[in-house]
C-alpha cells in the first residue's frame, strides 16, 4: 500500500517531462543551477538516448528530469544557494541507480556541451 503514491509521484514527473522543457530549463538556469547540477542531468539526458538503456532506466530517468523541470518542487529554484538542492538530490538518486549506463561517451557528450555553456 506505500508503494501506490510513489508510483502515482513517479508517473507525474514522468509526464511532466519534454525535451523541449527539459533543454528550456537548461538554458534558462545553466549558470544559475551550477556546473555540477547541469552535469548530473546531462549524464542522466545522454544515457536515456542510448538505445541499449533499458526501459526499467529510462523510468528513473525520467522521473529524475521531470522533477528537475518541474516548476513547482519541494525547494523552489529560484531561492538563491539552495534552490536546486532538492533537484540535485533527485539527480543523484537516479545516477545511483542507472551509474552501469552512463559511459564515457555519455560523460564525453557532457562535457562538450558543459564547455559550450560554461565557455572552458
Amino acid at each position: 500500500m506505500d508503494k501506490l503514491p510513489q508510483k502515482i509521484e513517479t508517473e507525474h514527473y514522468i509526464e511532466e517531462y519534454s525535451e523541449e522543457r527539459y533543454w528550456d530549463k537548461l538554458k534558462r538556469f545553466a549558470k544559475t543551477a551550477g556546473w555540477e547540477i547541469i552535469e548530473k542531468s546531462l549524464w542522466l539526458y545522454y544515457a536515456a538516448q542510448k538505445p541499449e538503456t533499458p526501459m526499467w532506466a529510462k523510468t528513473v530517468i525520467y522521473s529524475a528530469l521531470g522533477y528537475f523541470i518541474l516548476p513547482a518542487d519541494l525547494i523552489p529554484d529560484m531561492i538563491p544557494a539552495v534552490g536546486f538542492a532538492d533537484d540535485l538530490g533527485a539527480l543523484t538518486i537516479a545516477i545511483a541507480s542507472i551509474a552501469v549506463y552512463i559511459d564515457a561517451n555519455v560523460k564525453e557528450q557532457t562535457q562538450k556541451k558543459l564547455q559550450d555553456w560554461f565557455e572552458l
